[in-house]
């Protein structure tokens, strides 16, 4: 199995212009300059500061999208010299996360990054976190309060399934009659939900729909399951987009043991398995669709700004937005070397 460099980067915020007036005149009659240099600067920001006590929690990594999160947190701390990463132990038991953000909050850390295994569940304590004065970066699944969070970077579910929808339409060419199939992840998680109802507008935008359609569960088992079924009751199919390319292995296994390549097919995330396929070009498997696995490389390096009182330096507002979501470009066989460098391996 190859292993990609994950870099951390500061990707997907959209600029912030901001333009002050000075009211009145001068003696001499000529108006104030408008200031665009409050803020840190790029040089600040680089540039070591106090050290910074970063507590860092996620779901267990049990799959490559998850385990590529992971990496890039731990990667990106070590990339600052004046950071100091405390990371709890990886679980999709939402009590024990509570635990380990209580036991950030007694150790008094400086900020906490946390991707919660349930968004809901963890809402309270990453509050009791903010009320002690700690900040708390949200990544990927979202608090129910915005109280609850300093900043909150996301990837963009819906322009996933906007993305993959608007990327089939062009690829049918006006097709009307196209049987368009979905392989959606976890029915009952917003993200799903999110993701399923893009690509359902997107479709609709160019006169086609979503028709067969079935639910896997992010593995690779699931995938194929969940891919078995789809083929073996629908004979003609021309497009399929496939939420999840984790559990496109299993997808394309099925596939394959199937024998069929009347369609081609959309991923989702992002992984070396799939962009390696897409660049041979030699397969059904044409595109996938980023779902950005350096979110919390990115939330950590949030979480230093915001602990070391900077701001972004590419921003005239001189501050840390709120809320940052990133884009969800679709990668084919002529843009694959944009991307693989910062896929991750399922």
């Amino acid at each position: 199995m190859r292993s990609r460099g994950l870099r951390p980067l500061m990707a997907g915020a959209a600029a912030i212009f901001a333009i002050g007036l000075l009211a009145g005149c001068t003696s001499s009659g000529d108006e104030g300059e408008p200031d665009t240099n409050q803020g840190t600067t790029s040089d600040e920001n680089a540039a070591s500061g106090d050290t910074v006590t970063i507590g860092w929690s996620g779901p267990e990594a049990d799959h490559g999208w998850l385990g590529a999160i992971n990496t890039g947190a731990i990667n990106a701390a070590d990339s600052f010299d004046d950071v100091e990463l405390l990371q709890a132990e990886g679980t999709n038991d939402a009590n024990q996360q509570i635990a380990a953000v209580e036991k950030f909050i007694n150790d008094g850390v400086d900020a906490i990054v946390l991707l919660p295994t349930d968004g809901a569940a963890l809402t309270q304590v990453a509050q009791k976190a903010m009320d002690a004065g700690i900040p708390v970066i949200n990544v990927d699944r979202e608090f129910s309060s915005t109280f609850a969070s300093r900043a909150t970077i996301l990837g963009d579910n819906y322009g996933m399934g906007v993305s993959a929808g608007t990327y089939i339409c062009e690829e049918l060419g006006g097709q009307s009659d196209a049987v368009v199939a979905e392989i959606a992840g976890i029915d009952s998680l917003p993200l799903t939900q999110d993701r399923s109802q893009g690509f359902a507008d997107a479709l609709e935008g160019c006169g086609l729909e979503v028709g067969p359609r079935v639910a896997a569960d992010f593995t690779v088992a699931g995938g194929e399951s969940a891919a078995s079924q789809l083929l073996s009751a629908n004979p003609q199919i021309d497009a399929i987009w496939n939420h999840d390319d984790d559990q496109g292995v299993g997808v394309m296994a099925a596939i394959d043991a199937a024998g069929r390549d009347e369609f081609f097919m959309v991923g989702g995330a992002g992984s070396v398995n799939m962009m390696d396929r897409i660049a041979a070009d030699d397969s059904v498997m044409k595109a996938t669709v980023i779902y950005p696995s350096t979110q919390a490389a990115d939330g950590i390096a949030l979480a230093r700004l915001i602990a070391q009182d900077k701001t972004m330096s590419d921003l005239i507002t001189p501050s840390v937005p709120f809320r940052i979501v990133l884009d969800a470009p679709v990668v084919t066989k002529d843009n694959v070397d944009e991307f693989i460098d910062l896929a991750f391996e399922s």
